[in-house]
């Protein structure tokens, strides 16, 4: 998952690759990208095989989608349109903006429509609701998807409805229904950024290790669906090292559903210095959400209550039934309320927690959205610990699998990324345990992505001359 300053990656890589990499020569600017975006008239086959181009071409075609699109003789600016669907939520914006225009949960309402539901009863929503298309080329494989209405977005999801199971597409980092991704991107492209597809280049972000399966998904869905003129996936931790200004780096990814070490060397991803663990920020969300119940907390979810005025300034909560509720669908609501409880309170210890040193800890009250006021102890530094249980080892097994020439450059140049790495004292404590871990005379350095501070501390390190390494 890409983080906000990665996102900044594609803006960095456009605006360099433009006086670096474009040859006037070419008359038309995707004719020069060719090998680095997918021309529509492309074969799926033909199009994965494409995918695969080097880095260099990945630049110069961002840099012509995001400066030039020709209609006619005559150039038109026009942007490339950059998506990044994550387990946690997608985003998506425009290549040369420093931020996501859309950010929304990646998963989705769904209704069943075949069990006696009344369809009228949901239709005033139609604003944030995809419906499922009927064109004859459907990615649905069974009855029972074509019958679901889902609703996306943040706003629809928000709205209880009975009988409506919240439903994620991503299941252990791998797309497993693709109708739902479908209408995902539907809802982004239309309803969010209000474009049409097929006037855009795309510029994808994908997991590090994502198989070629999912690759020939993803491109036969934007190029048949969408009729998209153009195509590009990038590697999340490509993305993330362009962004901090690296060519080679070790990206330390920990998003909603899972966090992925991945070393990136010239450009690419080392394939078998790749880890991933399963431990993210849902899980810590889980975790945390457990802590509270074992403590008698309810959390109760925001469609679960009113708020009744009793007299001036004074306030008293009611208590509402709704006996059609899905079981998911609490859970889900649940969900937000403990992972904003989370964010709000929890801390990475400075060092490996233990019991006895945080039984005294002052407490942090937080209140709930019922009113109700909690206080938090020695779990909101308890709960993120769990993240440096694999780790630590992951970090240091990535680097002992890539050659030995560039391990002490990765161990100079440890990236983080995703929503969960931008936790309290996450960077200080990581950096301090791989010092313990770390090669002797290796330099350590953990740096939050698109670090601007940093850039200019190197500049300030090495003096004018650097220009000349890093621009040769």
């Amino acid at each position: 998952m890409l983080s906000k300053t990665a996102w900044f990656g594609v803006q960095f890589v456009a605006r360099w690759s433009i006086a670096s990499a474009w040859s006037p020569t070419v008359s038309s600017p995707f004719l020069a990208a060719g090998v680095g975006f997918l021309p529509p008239s492309a074969s799926s086959a033909t199009c994965v095989e494409e995918l695969h181009c080097c880095v260099a071409s990945w630049l110069l075609a961002v840099a012509v989608a995001t400066s030039f699109c020709f209609c006619g003789s005559e150039p038109d600016e026009v942007s490339a349109i950059v998506i990044d669907l994550g387990t946690h939520t997608c985003k998506a914006g425009y290549a040369g903006e420093d931020a996501p225009k859309a950010v929304f949960p990646s998963v989705v309402g769904s209704i069943d429509q075949t069990g006696g539901v009344d369809d009228t009863k949901f239709e005033k929503d139609t604003d944030s609701v995809s419906e499922l298309k009927n064109d004859g080329r459907q990615f649905v494989t069974d009855e029972a998807k074509a019958r679901r209405k889902l609703y996306v977005g943040s706003q629809a999801l928000g709205y209880r409805r009975d009988y409506m199971e919240v439903v994620s597409p991503i299941k252990d980092g791998v797309i497993v229904d693709w109708d739902i991704v479908d209408n995902i991107w539907d809802h982004a492209f239309r309803e969010r950024l209000l474009i049409d597809p097929k006037d855009h280049p795309m510029l994808l972000a994908e997991p590090s290790a994502n198989s070629p399966q999912q690759r020939e998904r993803t491109a036969e869905l934007m190029f048949e669906n969408y009729k998209v003129p153009a195509l590009f996936l990038a590697k999340n931790a490509v993305l993330t090292s362009f962004a901090s200004g690296r060519a080679t780096s070790l990206v330390f990814d920990s998003g909603g559903g899972s966090t992925t070490v991945a070393a990136v060397h010239d450009g690419y991803v080392l394939q078998k210095a790749v880890a991933t663990s399963p431990i993210g920020g849902e899980f810590l969300t889980e975790c945390m959400m457990k802590s509270l119940e074992n403590r008698g907390i309810v959390l109760k979810p925001r469609y679960s209550f009113k708020r009744k005025e009793v007299r001036p300034g004074e306030f008293q909560m009611i208590d509402l039934d709704f006996p059609n509720t899905a079981e998911s669908y609490r859970l889900y609501s649940q969900r937000v309320i403990a992972g904003d409880v989370k964010e709000c309170v929890c801390r990475v210890p400075d060092t490996p927690y233990d019991e006895s040193a945080y039984a005294n800890i002052p407490m942090t009250p937080y209140e709930l959205p019922d009113g109700q006021t909690i206080e938090i102890g020695a779990d909101r530094f308890k709960v993120p610990d769990i993240l440096f249980n694999p780790s630590i080892v992951q970090v240091i097994e990535s680097i002992n699998k890539c050659d030995v020439d560039i391990r002490r450059e990765l161990f100079s140049s440890i990236l983080l990324a995703g929503g969960t790495a931008s936790m309290q004292q996450l960077k200080e404590r990581l950096e301090k345990d791989l010092i313990e871990e770390a090669l002797q005379a290796a330099r350590v350095k953990v740096l939050a992505s698109g670090n601007a501070t940093e850039r200019r501390f190197r500049y300030e390190e090495h003096g004018v001359s650097y220009i000349q390494r890093k621009c040769p």
